[in-house]
This record gives structure tokens, sequence and C-alpha cells, in this order.
């Protein structure tokens, strides 16, 4: 049994260390791997396993929870452990989006000031942010293919 109260601060305090290693690594190259690892594999990794044994408590005490309905969903998240763990969940995903958004734009040479902005959109709003990128990506591309012609 996990404390949903525990687990929701220092999942917090630890996607915020992968966050700031993925800033740094746009601008401290050696911080690159370190970064990569931690926001790709190591802390979501970690948060999947909290994730892991909150929601399987959420779903024992959550009475009519589920996902068929917006009142199963609102049920399910009436559970603290269910909660904690959609929160964990949205942290996880948003940081690897993150840490794929570094490792993709440096991979295409895209400006690290261009890329950045990116960043906290995606740890904030994640799919706005992704979507940010997405554009970025579309434009970079579209202009390189436009200078190779």
């Amino acid at each position: 049994m996990i404390d949903p109260a525990t687990a929701y601060d220092l999942g917090g305090k630890l996607v915020m260390l992968g966050w700031i290693g993925l800033i740094a690594s746009l601008f401290i190259e050696r911080a690159r791997p370190a970064a990569q690892a931690g926001g790709r594999l190591i802390i979501p990794a970690l948060l999947a396993v909290a994730y892991g044994l909150l929601i399987r408590t959420g779903f024992s005490e959550a009475e009519g929870g589920g996902y068929g309905s917006i009142s199963e969903v609102r049920a399910l998240f009436a559970s603290d452990s269910a909660l904690t763990a959609g929160w964990l969940h949205y942290l996880a995903f948003d940081l690897f989006v993150g840490s794929w958004i570094v490792a993709d734009g440096l991979k295409r040479h895209i400006s690290v000031l261009l890329i950045l902005p990116c960043l906290p959109l995606t740890f904030l709003f994640g799919p706005l942010g992704l979507l940010l990128f997405i554009l970025l990506r579309l434009a970079f591309s579209r202009r390189q293919l436009a200078e190779n012609l």
C-alpha cells in the first residue's frame, strides 16, 4: 500500500528533477545522456510503479467507478488513490513526451531557443506542448526541404 499524499508529493518533486534536467540538457551537452535517461526511462518507470500500486487500490475503493461514462470516471477519481494515480499518469507521460521533444529537436538541429517553449507548455498542458513541437517540426522540415532544392 502506498499513501496517495506521499506519492503525490514525491512524484511532483521527482518529475521536476526530470524537467530541470531536460531544460539543462538543451544548453549543456554533457548533461544530455543523464537527462534523457532520467526523463525517458528512470523517472517514468518509478512513477509507473507508484501508479500501478495506486491504481490497484483506487479501483477497489471506487464504487461504480470505471471508464464507460463520464459519471463512472468521476466516481473512479473520487478515490484519492485513483486520483493520485491519474496525476502520476500525466506526470510520467508528459515528461516522456518532453524527453522525446528534446531528443527529436536536437537530432533535427532545431534551435534550442525554439524547442525551449515547448517544454513548459508540455509540462503544464501536455497535448498543447506536443502540438507546438509538431508544428515547429513541420515548419522546420519544410524550411530544410526548401533550402535543399
